[in-house]
């Protein structure tokens, strides 16, 4: 009996001083493997954060250079109305000028398009009257 009783009394005592050698190992010596996934984890945490900076700061870039360029744009409208009006020789030339300049203004509003009235499906085969021969005759469209 004491021989059975030391058969599974040492090998649990070894599994448990194993399991605590093991534990005490892994939290006193500096773990290389969570360390290096950390450094990745950080790593792309940075990159991440790198480019969000740079897409912000791309377009707060953009809007500026699209509010300068609209900004431009009516300066140029300004000085060539200015151009028409100084340097038109008579009214129908400055108004000409100046309608040219603002294309929209003189547009009339346009209808919106209507849908069809038929409301019958297209066919995909070619209608015939009763007796006439339809085209996959074989003497279709050929003269007598």
């Amino acid at each position: 009996m004491e021989h059975s009783l030391l058969v599974w009394l040492l090998p649990t005592l070894a599994l448990v001083a194993g399991v605590v050698i093991g534990f005490l190992v892994a939290r006193l010596l500096p773990n290389t493997v969570p360390n290096s996934t950390q450094r990745q984890l950080d790593d792309i945490q940075e990159r991440f954060d790198t480019y969000q900076n740079e897409v912000v700061t791309h377009f707060n870039s953009t809007a500026n250079l699209v509010q300068k360029l609209s900004q431009s744009y009516n300066d140029v409208q300004e000085h060539l109305a200015e151009g028409a009006n100084r340097l038109a020789l008579d009214e129908l030339t400055r108004q000409r000028l100046l309608a040219a300049l603002h294309p929209e203004a003189n547009q009339a509003p346009r209808d919106r398009l209507t849908p069809p009235r038929d409301t019958e499906t297209p066919k995909d085969y070619a209608p015939k009257s009763p007796n006439t021969p339809g085209m996959l005759d074989e003497h279709y469209g050929l003269k007598k």
